[in-house]
């Protein structure tokens, strides 16, 4: 099964200083990989009109439901996750991660599990810009992040 995460609204390539946001230039986002932090999945800046990200994973029943792995899934049996990765980019390319949202899937209910894995496909949509106006973050769950299976 593929997971395809559709993301919108991001919040800018440039986020001022509020609250205990310290603020940040050339802002990026990508998916984190298991157990390497500092492997990120396809950056994409933070002024881009949209994100998307495609994941293979495999899936297995488990005592908890269908359990997902694979090399971005995060996370214990029961609690896994996808990292959303925020950070600065410097001049020579270097990603300073500052932030991060995590796409919880033990809110995805269990009967979109099962057709997403008769489909072949799960489909995450989620704004990428919190109620600040700044990266989202933090553990991301319905009505945040809307699932459902697809068609691959």
């Amino acid at each position: 099964m593929d997971i395809r995460i559709e993301a919108s609204d991001l919040p800018g390539r440039t986020c001022g200083p509020g609250g205990d946001f310290p603020g940040y230039t050339d802002i990026h986002v990508g998916v984190q990989r298991r157990e390497r932090p500092g492997e990120l999945l396809d950056l994409h800046a933070g002024d881009a009109p949209s994100a998307v990200w495609t994941l293979e994973c495999a899936t297995a029943p488990g005592p908890a439901g269908t359990d997902i792995k694979g090399r971005y899934i995060q996370g214990r049996p029961g609690g896994r996750f996808i990292y959303l990765s925020w950070g600065s980019v410097d001049d020579a390319g270097g990603f300073h991660m500052f932030r991060r949202a995590k796409l919880m899937l033990d809110g995805i209910d269990a009967d979109v599990i099962e057709a997403a894995v008769r489909s072949g496909l799960l489909l995450a949509r989620l704004g990428l810009t919190d109620g600040k106006g700044q990266p989202l973050c933090a553990a991301v769950r319905p009505p945040v992040v809307e699932w459902s299976a697809g068609s691959s």
